[in-house]
């Protein structure tokens, strides 16, 4: 990108001291951070796939940690970087054009806290290292390669900007310097937990086999090379498998064949499938008669201010993009291609991309004539806002944010009239304006799976920030923490957020709801969530099989143990691939392997990775003889 398009020129805007131009830029929100990194251009194949994440996990960028001395033979940066008030403006744009998912100047979470990176790091190796990260990382650069070891990922290689792009976002940079100490708060908690769960995982002594299936059509020529996502069975006479591309495809499966059934693109213009994490067509659900009525729902991003939100926050708050919840009518629901017109539900704005509303679905259990058939629920996360400060807008039943809805997308007595707040919903007769009817849980990051077992549990698993991932058993009403509580955890959501403390000594007032599993991040670092196994190979019969979205690792818990108020002890599998005992991540070859499950027919499951589109079905399990 040219600088010159994008300064503002010298007479458009009156010179300043110094102190004067930096307050005015924290009055236009410094720290408001939102698109994420960019897609890599020109970077090593291999190295990109660690630099791409989950639906929840973003990139990776610049920094060492607060606490890494400089590589040897380097001193802290002391060269000079430019206060010009324009290089800070244009600075200030690229950074949140291309940094802000992973990164701030508050903490340490996704990717490392930048306040003074460059008083850590020498400008020299910024240079080379903000361009193109995957090149240095390769090169065995030792402050790179701990980067990687530490935040399990890596940044993308940022070969669109031009050196002096680099130079401004390096002097916007310089201006963040962080805070002079902590917070009296901080002190009162006590000392941080340096491993909130020291039990580890232990391997089971069953090996769980895999065979190969298909590899999904290619939808980037950048890892992931498909971002296969939700698979979804449509019952009736004859049942259909159905499973999307978060880049705006939907497929049908059949056998090994995945022929394309939807592209939001041509029926939405203003769709974007970009920048990844997470973003693009979301959720798909069908209507639980829709052979009969044609009625089936997405959930899809869009630009930001694309059009008026029905749930939105103040306009001192930057809009990343814009979730849209729609619901389509096919007059031929049997035919093998889509084809139907859509009606808008719902528009939420969302001050980050990460965090969406990644999940809609019906619950199967629901019969006709009861008071919960064919209500939709809606899994909404936190959009990152408690990450950035704005902790206000989640965990609450006045706001749409950090909760899973529950609405009935054939009423009308919603706000903008177009559904209906079914009148089970725990806040919906509570005789308070200021509440939403809507909610029917509260107190979740990124609730991105919501799944009912076969005996009826509601499990929505909640991916976490730096340390617990956990899963939940759904319950009306009920508050599950975030960002107070990650985990069975206190976390300091008005400080440092990278940090998790033992439970305070009253914590019984709050009436938290806790998960009924968790790990912590020595384990795994985003919660791919499963099912109960159902199928026919009796080793598996009634555990719920999860695993890690980014390790692979693939875990279980007996179903008999998913219990309010304990968390069940979880344990490993070994995988076995066409034969052979291996993990994802050498299958795949790649650090970040991307992993989800599956139920197709026959309740058979199946586990697919985003890094190379491949899909796998578990064909047996068995006592993994060692020898």
């Amino acid at each position: 990108m040219s600088k010159d398009r994008m300064r503002v020129t010298g007479d458009s805007i009156k010179k300043q001291n110094l102190k004067t131009i930096l307050a005015a830029l924290v009055a236009l929100g410094l720290v408001a951070g939102l698109p994420a990194c960019v897609s890599n251009k020109n970077a090593d194949t291999k190295m990109q796939a660690t630099a791409q994440v989950s639906a929840d996990k973003p990139v990776s960028i610049t920094s060492t940690p607060a606490s890494a001395p400089a590589p040897s033979g380097q001193k802290p940066s002391k060269e000079v970087y430019s206060t010009d008030e324009h290089v800070l403006i244009h600075g200030k744009q690229l950074f949140q054009s291309n940094c802000t998912a992973c990164h701030n100047f508050e903490q340490k979470g996704i990717g490392p806290n930048l306040a003074g990176v460059t008083t850590r790091t020498t400008k020299e190796w910024l240079l080379k290292f903000v361009p193109n990260a995957p090149e240095v990382i390769k090169s065995g650069d030792a402050r790179a390669t701990k980067l990687v070891a530490e935040y399990k990922q890596v940044m993308p290689a940022f070969t669109a900007l031009s050196p002096e792009d680099v130079q401004d976002l390096l002097a916007y940079l310089h201006a963040q310097q962080p805070a002079a100490a902590g917070d009296e708060n901080t002190v009162k908690l006590g000392a941080p937990l340096p491993d909130p769960i020291p039990t580890k995982i232990p391997k089971s002594e069953l090996l769980l086999s895999l065979e190969p299936v298909t590899t999904a059509p290619v939808t980037s020529d950048k890892i992931p090379l498909a971002r296969i996502n939700t698979m979804v069975v449509l019952p009736g006479k004859k049942k259909r498998v159905f499973i999307q591309d978060l880049r705006g495809k939907l497929y049908e499966m059949a056998g090994t064949t995945l022929r394309e059934y939807l592209d939001m693109s041509r029926e939405r213009p203003a769709f974007i499938p970009t920048p990844g994490l997470a973003t693009g067509l979301g959720s798909y659900a069908f209507h639980p008669e829709f052979y009969k009525n044609g009625l089936f729902y997405t959930t899809h991003t869009e630009k930001a201010n694309t059009a008026p939100a029905d749930f939105a926050y103040a306009d001192s708050i930057k809009v990343a993009l814009q979730w849209v919840v729609t619901e389509w009518h096919l007059p031929k629901p049997q035919a093998p291609v889509f084809a139907g017109k859509g009606r808008e539900l719902l528009r939420v704005n969302m001050v980050n991309q990460i965090h969406g509303v990644q999940e809609i679905t019906f619950n199967p259990f629901a019969k006709p004539g009861s008071p919960e058939y064919g209500l939709l629920y809606i899994g909404v996360g936190d959009g990152g806002a408690a990450e950035q400060k704005y902790s206000f807008l989640c965990n609450s039943n006045k706001t749409v944010w950090s909760t899973v809805l529950r609405i009935d997308p054939r009423g009308n007595n919603s706000k903008n009239g177009h559904y209906g707040i079914p009148a089970i919903n725990p806040f919906a007769q509570d005789n308070d304006p200021n509440t939403l009817g809507e909610i029917f849980a509260t107190g979740f990051r990124n609730p991105n799976r919501i799944y009912w077992s076969p005996d009826g549990k509601m499990l929505i698993s909640d991916i976490g920030l730096a340390n617990i991932e956990e899963l939940n058993m759904g319950k009306a009403g009920a508050n599950y923490g975030w960002p107070a509580r990650e985990g069975t955890f206190l976390l300091h959501y008005q400080g440092k957020m990278d940090k998790v403390y033992a439970l305070p000594a009253d914590d019984a007032q709050y009436n938290y709801t806790y998960p009924v599993v968790q790990f912590d991040h020595d384990e795994g670092n985003a919660f791919s969530a499963g099912f109960v196994y159902s199928g026919n190979i009796p080793a598996l019969k009634n555990k719920y099989i999860f695993g890690d979205i980014v390790s692979g690792r693939v875990f279980f818990v007996e179903n008999s143990q998913l219990k309010l108020g304990q968390q069940a002890p979880i344990q490993e599998f070994t995988l076995q691939f066409a034969g052979k005992t291996a993990t994802f991540q050498e299958i795949t070859g790649h650090r970040k392997t991307d992993l989800r499950f599956g139920v197709g027919l026959n309740h058979d499951l199946y586990l697919y990775t985003k890094t190379d589109g491949k899909i796998w079905r578990v064909n047996g399990c068995s006592p993994h003889k060692k020898i």
